[in-house]
């Protein structure tokens, strides 16, 4: 019997089955189904709620595109997936806005890096003006710098909101946790669930975020990296002293660290959140320090990526460490920008983990990462900006997928 024949004697339950409904897997298979209507697409999220991790927890900042590589990924489909997702939001009444952003370089050392910062952003098409300090006080007049850049076209929105709207679109099976795929050449791929539920689909789409190593290597294949959990833990202004900051404020980033550094952000809600920081994870959604699953922390700790990773970076990580353990240490960061603040001024806030891809040699990933094997296609680094391109990542992977079911 030919490979042919047999698929047609297979009882499919869908042609593409997506593991993960965060943000990415559910516009994923929104893409898929908008490639190619009568396509049979089912997604399995392991939360009985959507958006219960890096979806729901963020900055809600819809990035422009200015500190990605140019031709990156990251460059072009966050200036892309901005466009759009502001685009989808007004299109569904969800809550949006464009207030555009400032970077401040706050010593001199920081001047050329933000000169560099404007014309990188230019390269990748995304409108920008350099400030004097004047001119910067007219927009954030409690904030201290030197200079700044203007960037016009960062936006917010409700990642959670947009999740779940995705979600109305699609085929979501909740508290569908994956504990087993097998996998036949020819024939496509079988998932089955913590619940005892069986998937057969043509093709599968691995967007499981912190755990996308995992589904990789039930699948047989070799993700050639480790997801490393970094908690990213926030505090938020007591309102009394919102005023002090009006949109969005960030530092001129370190350009050999992954993070962008303590930022203020001005929500929708009229909130002030301050941070993050960045600390590793004791679980892949450990969110405070009480949070341990002694096996998810072994599989990091005795990853020799890490080690050399944390060999290269130690003095930061240190760093970000003590601002962690030290609430004063935390405000001493922030008061580089915002001068007028003190301890009291900063009220706890719920934390997010990234899922940051390490290679073996201890570098980071610095760019998403997409790999395709017979019958899968897995998502292996999807950091920020993902929430700002999560619609052009999804046409991105969905193209991908389908050549997969040919």
């Amino acid at each position: 019997m030919t490979a042919a024949r047999t698929r047609k004697a297979i009882a499919y339950d869908c042609d593409v089955v997506v593991v993960g409904g965060g943000i990415v897997g559910l516009a994923t298979a929104h893409a898929l189904r908008a490639a190619r209507p009568g396509l049979v697409v089912t997604v399995l999220e392991k939360e009985p709620r959507l958006a219960a991790h890096q979806s729901g927890r963020n900055s809600g900042v819809i990035h422009s595109g200015v500190y990605y590589r140019p031709g990156s990924l990251k460059a072009r489909f966050a200036v892309r997936g901005a466009a759009e997702l502001k685009k989808f939001c007004a299109e569904h009444g969800i809550p949006h806005a464009v207030p555009g952003k400032l970077i401040v370089a706050t010593s001199p050392a920081e001047l050329p890096r933000l000169h560099e910062l404007a014309q990188r952003a230019r390269r990748n098409g995304v409108p920008v003006r350099e400030l004097g300090q004047a001119q910067m006080a007219e927009h954030e007049p409690g904030v201290h710098g030197l200079a700044a850049l203007r960037v016009l076209t960062t936006g917010q929105c409700d990642f959670g909101a947009v999740a779940r709207r995705l979600a109305e679109l699609v085929d979501v099976r909740r508290g569908a946790r994956v504990v087993a795929i097998d996998r036949r050449p020819g024939l496509g791929v079988a998932v089955r669930t913590e619940r005892g539920e069986v998937l057969r689909a043509r093709a599968m789409v691995n967007c499981a975020g912190l755990h996308s190593d995992r589904i990789a290597r039930l699948a047989g294949d070799d993700p050639g990296l480790r997801i490393v959990p970094f908690r990213g833990e926030f505090y938020r202004l007591r309102p009394e002293r919102a005023h002090l900051v009006r949109g969005l404020v960030y530092p001129v980033p370190d350009p050999a660290f992954p993070f962008l550094g303590v930022h203020l952000t001005a929500g929708l809600d009229g909130e002030v959140h301050i941070g993050p920081n960045a600390v590793l994870a004791l679980a892949r959604e450990g969110y405070d320090w009480r949070t341990v699953r002694p096996a998810e922390l072994a599989d990091a700790l005795t990853y020799p990526g890490l080690w050399r990773m944390a060999a290269h970076h130690w003095r930061a990580g240190a760093g970000e460490l003590v601002r962690s353990l030290s609430k004063r240490a935390f405000t001493a960061a922030v008061r580089r920008l915002l001068p007028a603040i003190t301890e009291a001024d900063l009220l706890p806030a719920p934390a997010g983990v990234r899922a940051q891809a390490v290679l073996p040699d201890g570098s980071l990933a610095d760019d998403f990462r997409i790999a395709e094997h017979p019958h899968t296609v897995h998502v292996l680094n999807a950091p920020s900006p993902a929430a700002t391109a999560c619609l052009p990542i999804g046409q991105e992977i969905a193209g991908r997928a389908l050549a997969a079911l040919a």
